[in-house]
Formats: structure tokens, sequence, C-alpha cells
């Protein structure tokens, strides 16, 4: 799941962090010089620097409480604090209040009653009738028809697919190994689009680096034909993954002849990850892969001690042409509103080919469809329509989600009221976050007190929704996205790891509960989410 808005994000956050820490910084080296100058002058003057010195201080105190909640928004962290500044209507307030009991049916029977266990189950199916689901495969478009024929036995609306381009990359033979000073094995996993080397593979010297910055400081002459090894610190998933993005190309741009990146991920057990990757316009594209973090910074202590190091490198990955690929879309209609005011909820049903996309995003897409088809068995029935939409093509780059925006553009403010989508796992849900102006921030903010049963009342804000749904969010569309306990997420995040021994029933059973449980909210009431859309 690589994305350069998602990157951009997290980065923007720390940055944020630092800045912070730099004023705090600036302003206790203020107080701390009043305070010295006052203790080495006359009794006036230390009396004047004395009272300036306080002054300083206390507004130090306001500006630290003040950085608090300016972080708590920069880092996405859950809290009230402004919670206090929502004063929605005392009649709204008693409606959202009312669906207390609604709420609470939904959850008991996903999770404890008729559908309990039934998510999980579903989900393997899916996963062990088709296994990874690669775009442009035939495992895909094989789910795709397979996913279509049981919504429409869940007695799903207006099931369909739309139409979406996506590039289609296969993975070929691939095989690492260091060669000198002594042979090793080096596991690794090519990266999404990168090309293969010649027949017999590259047998080339090392160049390992840990950063960008370290890596500008070599000349060409010291890079050009070498195999490059980036083996940055692993800083978040935002701020580590553009290596893995834009890699090769800037190695290529020294004249490397490949590109071998750390696994981004903060945990390994010898597996490597993959993902997509971008090379730039106008530069050689060379092939690329992550390796293990393990062996990554092996080789970096070996060659940070001088020790000349050779790897083969052999990659049979190719590209093909673009392929005709489908978003999948049920619906449970609306008894008030039909193609109007839509509350969508979503997942991507494409995954990467290794593992079997069971956590990203198998159970994403799989409580975005049973969410409708629980609903649809209680008897609930909104005034909205609510909408699943499976997208294809996430991981290469969106795509379904930008086809999707596309074909609906001319109406879309008229279409669409809220956008939910879960693409970081479905573990033990803590609550939601969410994206969107202040008005609809409260509304929002009063439908997650709801999931009490649930143990999942925690607000997040600001996020950025979801990939797909960004294209939406971004433009002032409100959206919202699971907030869950995902500690462990990117220990399998692309990797072979990501299988059903991932997934707890039960944590699947509460991520449905949420989902369904808060569409429905969303979708009946009396007010449509208010968004910043021209």
């Amino acid at each position: 799941m690589y994305r350069m808005d998602e990157a951009q994000f997290y980065s923007q956050r720390e940055t944020h962090s630092i800045a912070t820490v730099q004023r705090k910084g600036l302003r206790s080296t203020l107080v701390s010089r009043v305070l010295t100058k006052a203790m080495g002058t006359s009794r006036f003057k230390f009396v004047l620097l004395l009272v300036a010195g306080l002054f300083l201080l206390a507004l130090q105190t306001l500006a630290a409480v003040i950085d608090s909640r300016v972080d708590q928004y920069a880092l996405g962290i859950s809290g009230s604090d402004n919670s206090d500044s929502c004063k929605l209507p005392d009649g709204l307030l008693e409606e959202i209040k009312g669906y207390q009991p609604i709420v609470d049916k939904i959850v008991a029977k996903i999770v404890d009653g008729e559908f309990a266990g039934q998510t999980w189950q579903s989900l393997a199916d899916l996963v062990d009738t088709f296994g990874a689901r690669p775009a442009g495969s035939d495992q895909l478009e094989k789910a795709i028809d397979y996913v279509l024929e049981n919504m429409k036995q869940d007695g799903l609306e207006n099931v369909h697919t739309e139409n979406a381009t996506v590039p289609h990359w296969v993975r070929g033979f691939e095989s690492a190994q260091l060669v000198a000073p002594f042979k090793k094995n080096l596991a690794l996993l090519g990266l999404g689009g990168t090309v293969g080397t010649p027949r017999g593979g590259i047998i080339a010297d090392v160049v390992a680096v840990e950063s960008f910055e370290e890596f500008k400081q070599l000349t060409p002459d010291e890079v050009k034909g070498k195999i490059v090894v980036f083996v940055p610190k692993w800083e978040g998933y935002g701020k580590t993954v553009v290596y893995r993005g834009h890699g090769a190309s800037v190695a290529s741009k020294k004249g490397a002849v490949a590109c071998l990146i750390r696994s981004i991920t903060p945990f390994s057990i010898g597996s490597p990850h993959t993902g997509w990757q971008s090379y730039e316009d106008g530069v050689k594209k060379i092939p690329t892969a992550c390796i293990t973090v393990e062996d990554a910074e092996m080789i970096l202590r070996k060659y940070r001690k001088g020790e000349k190091m050779t790897i083969h490198l052999e990659m049979e990955d190719r590209n093909f042409d673009p392929f005709v690929s489908r978003n999948t879309i049920a619906e449970l209609q609306g008894t008030t509103y039909t193609n109007t005011s839509v509350v969508v909820v979503s997942g991507h049903l494409d995954s990467w080919d290794v593992g079997v996309g069971a956590m990203d995003d198998g159970g994403g897409a799989m409580i975005s469809w049973k969410a409708l088809t629980y609903l649809k068995a209680m008897g609930l029935r909104a005034k909205r329509t609510i909408r699943a939409i499976l997208w294809t093509g996430e991981e290469e780059g969106l795509l379904g989600g930008q086809a999707y925006k596309e074909a609906h553009l001319e109406n879309e403010r008229k279409e669409f009221n809220f956008f939910f989508e879960s693409d970081m796992g479905t573990f033990e849900p803590r609550g939601l976050d969410f994206t969107g102006n202040k008005e609809a921030e409260c509304i929002f903010r009063e439908v997650v007190k709801l999931m009490t049963a649930l143990n999942a009342t925690e607000f997040g804000t600001p996020a950025d929704g979801g990939p797909d749904i960004s294209h939406w969010t971004s433009r002032g569309f409100p959206g919202a996205s699971l907030l869950n306990k995902n500690e462990k997420y990117f220990w399998f995040h692309h990797s072979a790891g990501d299988t059903m021994a991932v997934e707890d029933p039960k944590s699947l059973d509460k991520c449905a509960a949420i989902w369904a449980a808060a569409a429905y909210v969303i979708a009946d009431l009396s007010v449509s989410m208010p968004k910043d859309v021209e």
C-alpha cells in the first residue's frame, strides 16, 4: 500500500513535531538568559529582570499547553480537547443519541449473535479460493466475479462493476547472493514495476548508505557500475517509504546498475517486504528490490568497516501492457435518497503477489461488503443509500479510486455524502479516524460515542481518511477510517506473512460491527454531513 500522499502526510506531521521542539527550546533559552542576567545586576534592575523572567516563564507554560494541543492535531492523537467548541443543536444531539439501541443491536448481532464469525469465514473462503490478487492477474478478476455473484446471493442491490485501467507487472525468478567476501543467499522481493536484470544477472560491488543525505556525499565515480544498498532507519512508514518509492532513480542518476533497499518494516524475522516504486521520467530504469532488515544492516556494517562486497543479482520481472480491471460495487438503497447523498464504505480487493492479502486489504474489503449484508438481514434500511465499493489497483497508485472519481465527477457534490475506507488492517478497533470540516467533525464525534458496546469510542483527527477515498477527502468531502490496535500491522505488510493467521475472528467481527453501525447512522440522519466542496 504505497502512496505519495500518505508519505507526505506523515512527513508533514513529523516536520511539525521538530519545529515544535525547536520553539520550546528557544523559549527555554530566553527564560534562562533573563534569569541568569538578573542574578548579576543591581537590586532595581534585578527586580525588573525577575518580573520579566517570571512573565516569560508564564508565557512558556501557556505556550507549552498550546503546543501540546497543536501536537495532538499534527500527530493524529485522539482526544476531546476541541470537542468543547462543538455546539450542535439540542435536537440533533438527541437524534444521534437515539440511535444507541440500534447500534447496540447491530453490535450484538455481528459480534455475539447470528453473524458472529461469518466475516472471518467469508474472508477465509475468498483468500483460500483465489490466493493473492495482484492487479492484472486472473486471480483478481476471478475474485471479482466471485464477489459479484455472492453479493447478489446476499440480496444486495445494484450489484455491478466499473472499469479501471491498471498496470500489469509480473514477478519472475528472483535471486540475490553475496558472493564476496563469503557466500550468502539474500532473501529479496522485487518492487512493483521494476525492470528485470539482463540474462545471467548482474554481478557488481556494493555501495551501502543509510540515507539519501549520505548518498549525496558520494561522487558518480564512487557509484558507477555498483549496486547501491539503502539501509534507512525505521522512522515510521510515511518517512521511511520514500526509499522504496524513489531509491532506484536516486541511485541510477549516479550510474548505479541496481538498487536494493532495507524492507520498510520495524520488525523482521528474515522476511522481505515488497511494494510499488516509481521511476523518475528521463532517468534510466534499473532493477530494484527490498531485502531483509537483517541482511541490509549486515551489509551496511561491513561496508562501514571498509570491506569490499560483491552481489550477484538476478531478476526476471516483467512489465506488460496496461490491463482493464474493475471496481466492484453493491448497494443497500435508501428509503428517501437513492443515487444522491450516498454513504460509501470501501476497501481494496487487489493485493500484492506475496501472502494472500488477508490483512491488506481483504479484511477491509470484506467488512465493507458484509456491513451491507448484515444490515439488510437485520431489516435496517437507512434514508440514504449505503454503497460498498471494493477498489481495484490500489497497490499500484490508487487507480481504482482515480477512475471512479473521474467517472462520477460531474455530479459528485450531490451524489456523495460521506466516505469510509478500511485499509490499515482489521485488528481490534479502538474507534474511528475522521477527516472533514468542523461541522462534520462535531456530528461524527457524537456518532463515535455510540460505540460503547465495542469499547471503541476513540476519535482521531486529523487523518487522511484512507488512500482511495483521498481522491474526495483531499477536496473537502468528509470521511473516516478504522482506528485500530495496529502495533503489528507493518510486521506483516506487503510480505508473505499477510495471511489468515494474522486475522482474529472476534476482532474482525468488531470491525464489521463498527463499520455497519457508523455507516447506518450517518446514512439515516435527518441532516447530510457538511462538506467544503464547491
